[in-house]
């Protein structure tokens, strides 16, 4: 099913937190996603951060469709633009509109909106670090969590602010639409997904990709398409254009990993993707994620994880 996602703006939004994750988003579903960007508001024209007005928006959905992703941006002057009319508007359509699946998303003091809303008790959540004791008063009950770049909640999303509103969409394309995609997002943008450290370790699809080497990329590109393949280094210098040992000095230089450790990470990627299947065993398992046997999957886990394989 399409997800639909809806940016419901106030007035004063702060540009670069609109158009970054819409900026993401659309190129996404240029590039195949699933997915449709509304752009909505309680009046067709809003002022925005840098004075010039954004024009021809939807009114907000009185009926949100089962597969909806709902987006805040944040503003200029949160005290003055969260008590215009039309914020408001917006805040009691967010305590009204959204059904128990609809998720919820925020960059920057967008927070506040959701705090206001009622939206964020119980949950752990973050905002712009200039504003988290604000979103401490409005959300007693939230866990509000300092120095972190986004936190994902489950149908919660919130994020510091900024640039980091890129960082959200591009996890939130990972997480709807597949890591290959959000990486091919990530590096038509010339961006990188970052996480902070308390967060899961950064996916091994859009790991050692923050680099601007076209031969290094083709290389990971034709190992991320075919993991489970046994890519020898010719193969892949033979796709990347170059030399095997110029290859594998670029690898190192510019990815910041070697060859073999890129190619093992991603197979174990699949096989922490497999293991959840409890019909396959490990020889199966190992098999389809490109390791010669069970053992040589545990071998490798143990190297790479620290420590040994467990099923659940």
């Amino acid at each position: 099913m399409t997800l639909q996602v809806w940016f419901a703006l106030t007035p004063n939004v702060l540009l670069l937190d609109y158009a970054g994750p819409a900026e993401a988003l659309r190129i996404a579903a240029q590039m195949g996603a699933d997915l449709q960007v509304h752009h909505c508001a309680p009046v067709a024209r809003l002022p925005t951060s840098v004075g010039v007005d954004l024009a021809g928006l939807a009114p907000l959905p009185e009926v949100l469709p089962p597969e909806s992703l709902v987006l805040l941006a944040g503003n200029t002057n949160e005290a003055v633009d969260h008590a215009l009319p039309e914020a408001r508007m917006v805040i009691d359509w967010l305590a009204r509109a959204p059904r128990a699946e609809t998720l919820l998303a925020s960059v920057c003091s967008g927070a506040l909106l959701l705090a206001r809303a009622g939206r964020l008790a119980g949950r752990r959540c973050t905002t712009h670090y200039s504003l988290t004791e604000e979103l401490r008063r409005l959300a007693p009950d939230a866990r509000v969590e300092d120095d972190r770049l986004f936190v994902d909640d489950g149908p919660v999303l919130t994020s510091a602010g900024i640039t980091t509103g890129i960082d959200l969409a591009l996890y939130l394309i990972e997480r709807h639409c597949g890591p290959a995609l959000a990486a091919a997002v990530a590096r038509r943008m010339v961006v990188f997904m970052r996480r902070s450290g308390q967060d899961p370790q950064l996916s091994p699809w859009l790991a050692w990709r923050n680099h601007l080497h076209p031969a290094v990329h083709r290389a990971q590109d034709a190992i991320a398409r075919d993991p489970a393949r046994r890519w020898t280094i010719e193969e892949l210098a033979e796709r990347a254009h170059v030399s095997a040992r110029h290859l594998t000095r670029l690898f190192a230089t510019h990815a910041g990993v070697g060859v073999t450790e890129y190619q093992q990470r991603l197979r174990l990627a699949c096989a922490r993707g497999l293991l959840v299947d409890r019909r396959l065993t490990l020889e199966q398992i190992a098999e389809k994620s490109g390791f010669g046997s069970a053992r040589d999957l545990r071998r490798v886990w143990r190297l790479r994880e620290g420590a040994p394989l467990a099923r659940a």
